[in-house]
C-alpha cells in the first residue's frame, strides 16, 4: 500500500471520528443542565428516524419536565409508551407528567407500574417522593407515610421530604412522631420554614392535650 493510500486512509478515518466526537448529545445536554438544546437535539433525531428511537423520546421527556412543558411532553410520553409498554423511564415520566397535571388516579397508577416493574430503579426513590405526594393530596396520611418514609430510606439527607414526612404524620394524629421528623428536616437544613413552621404547629398542639 503506497504511502499516499495511507495518508487517505488515515484523513478518512480521522474525519470518521471527529464526526462522531462532535455529534450532540442530547443525554450529556440535559445532564449539564441544558434542557432547551437536549429538547432541540432529541426533536431532531425523532424527525430524522421517524421516531424510533426510544432514548430520544426518554430525554425529550426529561428535558421538558425540568422545563416544566408537561402539556407538550404528554403526547411525546404516550406515543413512546405505545412503541414500548414495557420501558420503566416511560412509565415513571408519565407518572410525573400525571402529578403535575393534577391527574392523582392516573399517576398513582403509573407510579405504582414502575415500582412493581423497577423495584430499584434509578428513579425509585422519586417515585416514592411523589406517591407520598399524591396521597397527601387525597388525605390518605398514613399512605403518605409509608411512601415517604420509603423515599428517604433511599435518600436519607432529604430536608424537604423529611418535612413532607413529618407534615403527613401531623395530619394523621401522630404528633410526637411528627415533632421527631420536624427536628430531623431542621437538623438537615436549620433554614426549612415548612419544618420550623410545622414543629411550632406541633408543640402548641401537643401542650393542648
Amino acid at each position: 500500500m503506497t504511502a499516499i493510500r495511507l495518508f487517505v486512509l488515515f484523513l478518512l478515518f480521522s474525519a470518521a471520528g471527529l464526526s462522531a466526537q462532535t455529534k450532540p448529545d442530547a443525554l450529556v445536554e440535559y445532564r449539564s443542565g441544558n434542557y432547551n438544546t437536549a429538547v432541540d437535539i432529541c426533536r431532531a433525531e425523532i424527525d430524522a428516524d421517524g421516531g424510533q428511537n426510544i432514548d430520544s423520546y426518554v430525554v425529550l421527556c426529561w428535558s421538558l419536565i425540568k422545563l416544566g412543558r408537561f402539556n407538550e411532553a404528554r403526547p411525546f410520553a404516550s406515543t413512546a409508551l405505545a412503541l414500548s409498554p414495557y420501558d420503566v423511564r416511560l412509565l415513571e415520566i408519565m407518572g410525573e407528567i400525571n402529578y403535575h397535571q393534577g391527574r392523582n388516579n392516573e399517576a398513582l397508577k403509573y407510579f405504582q407500574d414502575y415500582i412493581h416493574l423497577a423495584p430499584e430503579g434509578q428513579r425509585i426513590d422519586i417515585a416514592y417522593y411523589y406517591m407520598g405526594e399524591i396521597y397527601i393530596r387525597l388525605g390518605r396520611f398514613r399512605h403518605a407515610d409509608i411512601a415517604l418514609s420509603t423515599a428517604l430510606h433511599y435518600v436519607p439527607g432529604n430536608a424537604a421530604w423529611q418535612a413532607r414526612l413529618a407534615y403527613a404524620r401531623e395530619n394523621s394524629g401522630e404528633l410526637r412522631e411528627a415533632a421527631t421528623a420536624y427536628e430531623k428536616a431542621l437538623s438537615l437544613d436549620p433554614q426549612l420554614g415548612d419544618a420550623r413552621r410545622g414543629l411550632a404547629r406541633v408543640h402548641a398542639a401537643l401542650t393542648q392535650r
